[in-house]
């Protein structure tokens, strides 16, 4: 009989749905924490300890998300993140000990989708792994239909059914937050948006605690497609600049 599991916010999920979490982190406690939430949550979840085990884990494994530790012992949390998307695509949280915007950016641009400092609360963790793999269907959705044409926004070039970015004419290579970020801002190009509602549109969370991963993404987007091209409005948000026509 096909096993069943309830997650903590009621809802079911069969076996084979079940979506598989690598969580590597050093520290026993809470790396025996992160597990224990998540598959109270109804997520499969293998662990490693140390950055060579983490690749050879997710190699053979295959994780859907992997939750990622900065400082690892054998090599460091970024190190793993560029091994394992130079393997594969999947999408990482990381999670740091430092609230040092340095190591969140750096992070970013080597592939991870959202981070975490600690110390952090289990319930916005487990928030975090849900919101991730949803936008991960999402953009399997919206490859499998996608939308007719290419936005072009003066040098600023969006493929929404390939997901690729060009400026002037150059690819450029953006994690899938940043491509869906970027996405809400040019679908209302000079309007501001405010970090909540960048959160609600990109991330799907309504916490406002979550305003400064809204800042470090947009800093990260700006060193890919120019600085000049996000507009801030201090004490609001952000806007996408477009030429003067």
């Amino acid at each position: 009989m096909e096993q069943t599991h309830t997650s903590h916010n009621g809802s079911t999920a069969t076996a084979g749905a079940q979506r598989r979490v690598l969580v590597v982190e050093d520290d026993p406690t809470i790396v025996d924490a992160i597990a224990a939430r998540l598959r109270a949550e109804g997520f499969l979840v293998q662990t490693a300890q140390d950055g060579p085990a983490a690749v050879d884990t997710a190699e053979a494994w295959q994780p859907d998300l992997l939750i990622l530790d900065i400082m690892l012992p054998g090599f460091d949390g970024l190190e793993v993140c560029r091994r394992v998307q130079a393997q594969r695509p999947v999408p990482v949280l990381m999670l740091t000990a430092r609230d040092d915007e340095t190591d969140m950016l750096v992070g970013l641009g080597v592939g991870a989708d959202d981070y975490m400092t600690k110390p952090f609360s289990m319930r916005e963790l487990a928030a975090r792994v849900h919101v991730l793999l949803r936008r991960v269907e999402r953009a399997a959705l919206a490859a499998a239909t996608p939308r007719s044409g290419i936005l072009r926004l003066g040098e600023l070039e969006i493929d929404h059914a390939q997901r690729r970015v060009r400026v002037r004419s150059e690819d450029v290579h953006l994690t899938p937050t940043e491509f869906d970020l970027l996405v809400c801002l040019a679908n209302t190009p000079r309007a501001v948006l405010s970090r909540e509602q960048l959160l609600a549109e990109v991330w799907d969370w309504a916490d406002a605690s979550g305003t400064r991963t809204v800042d470090s993404h947009i800093k990260a987007l700006r060193r890919k497609i120019g600085a000049e091209r996000i507009r801030t409005v201090h004490g609001v948000g952000y806007a996408l600049e477009t030429p003067t026509p």
